[in-house]
């Protein structure tokens, strides 16, 4: 038999997301304090600097879990900065070679207004049902969990505390008391297997209502990425298709990164190497900008691939990029539609493009060797570098 493709993840600015990270083999990914010391210090930095939310998050000792907001960087980009960087110091730290993360981790995009305080306990309750702790007043000194900074015993810098308790009510004593009454409700409710996705089939009635409705035709690509009701399931899924049908016109037409290049340079009035010269006049500066945010979004190009056509660091495409959505959206300006700004030139036109980021991950699976984890190729920044 053959092995089915992997599923490109589903993304976009503002969505949430479950991540579970698991060790390979099932191995252990944290040995002592000091490894989940250092993943946190990373988690904290990298979450701060691409303004990603977090609302929950669990260390155990073979997994994690992480519940995050996209921010102004893919989660693809967030994911491999901070599995990337933890996992070369790891391995040095052990002295171990090879990869320490099963796989691809699993992120699901999941509907806010029914799923966000229930994934917030579900993700809190797990190191009392994998018995590091053995009873609720332990996991309210565990201070490896998100729980630890909502009962108020530490300030991780990076939870989104107040937002979660403001949701329990407004005075914080009374919303931290709403707020464990809630964890302890689900403490009887045991595992909780239905907020792992599949929301589309739940929804359904199951496979065999599904493909009925289908008359047959089983197209179901929302089962494990996706964790809400039928019509919300529905709606990603048609978004995600219609980005990525778009980015397949767009290269239809011709459209490749010179082409991008192009197009910019027309909006600016640049030569390419003024492009390239890394000077800071802000006309350059946002030139690149939207070069690298179109080139990520619009054609599916990574930061890393960008950053060598431009001579950057990939950290400085990625944060470019962020800008660069920004510059794009002040100005009206499309890859193929209709300019609204003055700055606009006569150039190939055509409709609005989603937000929707379904990359697909097999361009970015880094090679085998010591000291790296199989997550998305790249470079490390000062800050993801090993600090064993």
């Amino acid at each position: 038999m053959f092995d089915m493709p992997r599923k490109a993840r589903i993304d976009a600015p503002g969505a949430l997301q479950h991540i579970i990270v698991r060790g390979i083999n099932r191995r252990r990914i944290f040995f002592d304090d000091a490894d989940r010391d250092d993943f946190l210090d990373r988690l904290r930095g990298i979450l701060v600097e691409s303004k990603t939310s977090c609302f929950a998050w669990a260390f155990m000792t073979n997994h994690l879990h992480l519940l995050l907001r996209t921010g102004a960087a893919p989660i693809a980009t967030v994911m491999r900065r901070l599995l990337t960087g933890y996992a070369v110091c790891f391995n040095r730290r052990h002295r171990r070679h090879g990869h320490l993360f099963q796989n691809r981790y699993k992120s699901i995009l999941c509907q806010e207004n029914l799923y966000l305080l229930e994934l917030v306990r579900y993700i809190h309750l797990n190191p009392l049902r994998a018995g590091i702790v053995e009873k609720l007043k332990g996991l309210n000194t565990y201070p490896y969990c998100g729980h630890y900074a909502l009962m108020g015993k530490t300030e991780p810098g990076f939870q989104d505390v107040d937002y979660i308790l403001n949701l329990f009510g407004g005075r914080i004593p009374e919303a931290r008391r709403l707020y464990l009454e809630f964890v302890k409700k689900g403490v009887a409710a045991g595992r909780r297997p239905d907020l792992t996705g599949g929301g589309l089939v739940r929804s359904a009635g199951g496979w065999s209502a599904l493909r009925a409705m289908r008359n047959g035709e089983s197209r179901m690509k929302g089962d494990e990425r996706i964790l809400g009701q039928g019509d919300f399931v529905e709606t990603v899924l048609k978004a995600a298709q219609e980005n990525l049908d778009r980015k397949y016109s767009i290269r239809a037409l011709g459209y490749d990164f010179d082409s991008l290049v192009d197009r910019v340079l027309g909006l600016f009035g640049l030569t390419f190497n003024e492009l390239l010269t890394g000077g800071k006049q802000r006309r350059m500066v946002q030139a690149r900008s939207v070069l690298c945010y179109w080139g990520t979004r619009e054609l599916g190009l990574s930061a890393v691939s960008i950053s060598k056509k431009l001579n950057i660091a990939s950290s400085t495409a990625s944060e470019s990029a962020m800008r660069g959505q920004q510059i794009v959206e002040e100005h009206g300006w499309k890859l193929l539609g209709e300019d609204k700004s003055k700055y606009s030139r006569n150039v190939p036109h055509g409709p609005a493009i989603s937000n929707i980021d379904e990359r697909s991950i097999s361009e970015s699976i880094p090679p085998r060797s010591s000291g790296e984890c199989n997550t998305q190729r790249g470079t490390l920044t000062d800050a993801d570098k090993p600090r064993c």
